[in-house]
């Protein structure tokens, strides 16, 4: 079985996250390209990271800033920060009570679909909203998951957004918790217009675990993967595991 290398970071800033997770990104580009230099067959690693970000903004490479509705003063005076980013996607919002979550991994240990990968990354979300009582769905053309698709009550539950590069991926998802729902109202989140964001703290009507929901994550993402997880340093307890 395949070996997942997992950390939780904690709360870390997004910008310091973003320059560790390109570490591992390119350790495993560097390892690839010495395989094929050299004629090794080094086996890649592959890692999961949780983590959770101080407030801030981050914009996708193909997005437009005009989604964002605070200028630099507003920002400041709010104590939210902003990174333009190389993920696909437009612009969305990391804060405390949501489970962000980041899988660096060589895909051609699994499947060479990134348009797959994306829709795992879906089903697992899915899954895990479904042990909660909450129906996840996909909505066509919009990356993520939602509830009440097809309804004029749709919202948005979990954000996806990727990069690839010969087939190694990063960023990930940001799944919303016991998030602070205000903070996107200063953004036109992922440049969609007229739909909601939520959360599973909103739909339940109560608090939610927040260790509970990051176990039943890995739970799926590893049986959806056929990989085994391995903690790489102590970060919060993952009792299941």
């Amino acid at each position: 079985m395949k070996v997942i290398h997992l950390q939780d970071l904690g709360t870390r800033d997004y910008k310091e996250t973003l320059d560790y997770q390109k570490e591992l990104f390119e350790e495993i580009l560097q390892t690839k390209q010495n395989n094929r230099n050299e004629n090794l067959n080094i086996k890649t690693k592959n890692y999961f990271l949780f983590v959770e970000h101080p407030h801030v903004y981050t914009l996708g490479k193909s997005g437009n800033i005009n989604n964002l509705l605070l200028t630099k003063k507003q920002l400041t005076e709010k104590k939210i920060s902003y990174q333009k980013v190389d993920r696909g996607g437009d612009i969305t919002y990391h804060g405390f009570g949501q489970i962000v979550g980041y899988p660096i991994l060589d895909l051609e240990n699994f499947f060479t679909d990134i348009h797959k990968y994306l829709r795992y990354l879906e089903e697992i979300m899915i899954k895990v909203l479904d042990e909660y009582g909450l129906k996840g769905e996909r909505s066509d053309g919009e990356t993520g998951v939602w509830l009440d698709v097809g309804t004029p009550f749709a919202r948005k539950i979990c954000a996806l957004g990727v990069r690839s590069s010969r087939w190694v991926t990063m960023h990930g998802f940001a799944l919303n918790v016991n998030t602070n729902l205000g903070y996107f109202d200063h953004i036109i989140p992922c440049g969609i217009r007229g739909k909601a964001v939520t959360s599973m703290e909103v739909e339940l009507g109560k608090k939610i675990d927040v260790i509970e929901v990051k176990e039943k994550i890995l739970k799926h993402f590893t049986e959806l993967f056929g990989a085994s997880p391995q903690l790489l340093s102590k970060g919060e307890e993952l009792d299941s595991i």
